[in-house]
């Protein structure tokens, strides 16, 4: 068993510029692996504490001095000679070493940062690839490796896209092709023929933190018609092959008790919001609905899933935070149909896992998902395969930091292809259901 030899964190960019944690982790046996650790722009109340300098004059206060320190001080004295293999126990170590609900002490960019690298190192030190490796931490035995359903946010608003539209993210999710990599070429070309679109009708090629295009539109429906016009031109059948998703990110416009639609000059209530989204799912090929309320608005969380919870998918992202005691909450009054999974919301792998495995045991569907501030790395790619969620959330086909992930999937099916299969895609058609 490889027992942990040296921890080494240093500030890092993410794809925003800004500065975010990495960290090295060595093994005694030789074997090293670095954990880079996201960040968000849309980010929920009930995330763990992303620890920042506050230093206006490096980074304009958002360097992580601090939470680099705390790895190569408060944790490296704490894991050193630790063994690597049992990373639940380690998890808790920083956990506890930690000591606040929402690791506010060292930083949950800091830990976060070591559970990974410590992930990765095992993973090598153990000649597997990650993927397995995850898969056997939690014991998720198939004969089959499922490649994920990719959802393309090819049009970024919100905070994502300042001056774009109300709603964050208009994402299109191929269904019925035979590969992943069958799925992402679709995806590039519907990407690539929006561009072409936006291009003729003069509006400027801006992209958002996602790698979407960002134009700035009159309302937040126009972003659909669109979508429906490059899925069209690029020679696919939306609502046949090709599906809509959605990410308006409510919390992000939700002020005293109301839905402001600055875009469009509406202020709705909850229950009018929920009507909102009944029209839409009406008219459009819409799959799947993330964030379609507040995270302080449960009640309206439970009317849109009584309505709307038989014919789409309803994930909740900023009600949870990869959170199991939140999850369980959302389980108990069956507030949505699934769950948005970011390991930066919780802070350790280990909560990451349970929280994904509660999930699957209440039947909710899992989405793995980046952040809009991004890097290189691709873990949640090999996360995706090893939980077999059957989805993925990695922003538009390009950017290194989003192709990355799309790209390591592509290697997994080409290097596994007689052990893969795609997540199958429920189209049972009674009244327009659809469901992951």
């Amino acid at each position: 068993m490889a027992k942990i030899s040296d921890i080494k964190a240093r500030e890092f960019l993410d794809s925003r510029g800004n500065p975010t944690v990495s960290c090295e982790v060595t093994l005694d046996d030789g074997v090293s692996a670095i954990g880079y650790v996201p960040t968000g722009a849309s980010t929920g109340k009930l995330e763990a504490l992303e620890l920042r300098d506050g230093d206006e004059k490096r980074y304009q206060g958002k360097g992580v001095l601090k939470a680099c320190n705390n790895v190569n001080t408060i944790i490296k004295q704490t894991l050193l000679g630790q063994d690597a293999a049992n990373l639940p126990a380690i998890d808790k170590k920083m956990i506890e070493l930690d000591g606040t609900p929402n690791k506010s002490k060292l930083g949950a960019n800091a830990i976060l940062s070591v559970s990974l690298a410590i992930a990765k190192a095992e993973s090598k030190s153990q000649k597997k690839p990650l993927f397995e490796y995850l898969s056997e931490l939690i014991g998720n035995k198939t004969d089959k490796l499922v490649m994920p359903l990719p959802f393309f946010n090819i049009l970024n608003g919100g905070k994502h896209a300042f001056g774009s539209t109300d709603f964050q993210e208009f994402m299109i999710v191929p269904v019925k092709f035979p590969t992943f990599s069958e799925s992402l070429r679709v995806g590039a070309e519907i990407y690539h023929t929006l561009g072409r679109i936006l291009q003729e009708r003069n509006y400027q090629p801006l992209v958002g933190d996602e790698g979407g295009f960002a134009p700035a539109l009159f309302s937040n429906e126009q972003a659909i018609e669109l979508l429906m016009m490059a899925i069209r031109e690029a020679g696919y059948n939306a609502g046949e092959d090709v599906f809509i998703a959605l990410d308006p990110a409510a919390s992000r416009f939700y002020s005293d008790g109301m839905y402001e639609l600055y875009r469009e000059g509406r202020s709705l209530t909850s229950q009018q919001m929920v009507d909102f989204y009944e029209k839409w799912i009406e008219k459009y090929p819409i799959v799947s609905i993330e964030d379609g309320m507040s995270e302080s608005d449960w009640d309206g969380w439970m009317n849109l899933t009584q309505r709307l919870g038989e014919r789409i998918e309803l994930i909740g992202d900023d009600i949870y935070a990869t959170n199991p005691v939140q999850l369980k909450k959302g389980i108990d009054i069956k507030a949505t149909t699934g769950i948005l999974i970011k390991p930066n919301q919780i802070g350790t792998l280990t909560e990451t896992l349970e929280t994904i495995a509660l999930a699957k045991k209440s039947g909710f569907k899992v989405i793995i998902s980046h952040r809009s501030g991004e890097t290189e790395d691709s873990f949640i790619a090999d996360l995706a395969i090893a939980t077999s969620c059957g989805a993925i959330k990695a922003g538009a086909p390009c950017r290194s930091e989003r192709t990355a992930k799309y790209n390591r999937l592509l290697e997994i099916e080409d290097k596994y292809k007689n052990q893969t299969t795609v997540a199958s895609w429920d189209t049972a058609s009674n009244g327009g259901v659809y469901h992951l």
